[in-house]
């Protein structure tokens, strides 16, 4: 795809404010559209700082004029249905044969029906759901999961290159949703074992370095442990992703494994855990303030 395609990222928080950069950084002919001003203004000026040229519009639709491409990173299906198929919406102005990307994570009924508008307006669509948090957005070493058509797909990999390390194509709309709902379904579960297990390690005065040490080069060992052991011991919760956002992903995990008549038990305990997390006031911490529900030994 050619650098002089031009791009419209709607959703400036802490992942597609750093995405949106990626894209201006390779060149692309970027516009962007974020609904709060003041987050809009903070990344205006970092970019300009940087010389880095992109434009800000005062709506969805304002953004995507033009555009080959538009990407959406926004919070839940509210939200995206405010910025794409709503008054003002992407949609509105998008051509025939432009490509919708959206990186929010989704029910995967809503990037069904996201794909429906599309087709009824001749626009292609992926839904594309990211993971890695806030440091992978920054780095652009996200991990994307993709759910579309081949010719789709072929269109919207060089897209979201710049801002990723792997990008999975894992089946038709609606797979890459499903595909991000068993991820967090995974963090999820380690997080709660990460979380007994640091307790213990402290309740029995072990050396927390050295356990690390001990137990992360073996069949424990996973991305959670290594990036958040150091950071749990020592009561940093300030990371990226929000517990709320966390309740809000296995909200449609729940929901899409009863819809398959599956039973997810470990999945609705931890997500109660961190209702428990969120009712103590918790509800900005990372995911990994889970282990804030459980008293230190004394």
């Amino acid at each position: 795809m050619s650098t002089n395609t031009k791009i419209a990222f709607i959703g400036l928080g802490v992942m597609g404010g750093p995405m949106t950069g990626h894209l201006a950084r390779a060149g692309f002919d970027v516009s962007a559209y974020n609904r709060s001003p003041g987050r809009a203004a903070k990344w205006r000026k970092a970019w300009d700082d940087e010389g880095l040229s992109v434009r800000f519009a005062e709506t969805p639709a304002r953004a995507a004029e033009g555009a080959d491409v538009v990407c959406t990173c926004v919070g839940n299906d509210e939200d995206l249905s405010s910025v794409t198929t709503a008054e003002n919406g992407v949609l509105e102005a998008m051509g025939e044969g432009a490509l919708l990307i959206d990186h929010t994570t989704t029910s995967a009924d809503m990037a069904r029906s996201l794909a429906e508008a599309c087709e009824a307006k001749g626009v292609i669509f992926v839904d594309a759901p990211v993971s890695g948090g806030q440091a992978g957005a920054e780095n652009g070493q996200l991990a994307i999961m993709c759910g579309g058509s081949d010719t789709a797909m072929e269109r919207a990999r060089p897209v979201m290159e710049p801002y990723a390390k792997a990008i999975v194509h894992v089946g038709p709309v609606g797979a890459g949703q499903t595909a991000k709902m068993a991820n967090q379904m995974c963090i999820a579960g380690i997080l709660g074992g990460l979380s007994e297990a640091i307790r213990l390690a402290q309740g029995a005065g072990l050396d927390l370095d050295k356990t690390y040490e001990a137990i992360s080069g073996g069949a424990a060992q996973s991305w959670q442990m290594d990036n958040r052991w150091q950071t749990m011991t020592t009561d940093e919760f300030d990371f990226g992703f929000a517990i709320d956002w966390m309740r809000k992903d296995l909200g449609y995990a729940l929901d899409e494994a009863k819809r398959l008549g599956l039973s997810s038990p470990i999945t609705a305990m931890v997500d109660q855990f961190y209702a428990e997390v969120q009712a103590k006031g918790g509800n900005r911490y990372d995911t990994s303030g889970l282990i804030t529900r459980l008293p230190k030994a004394v």
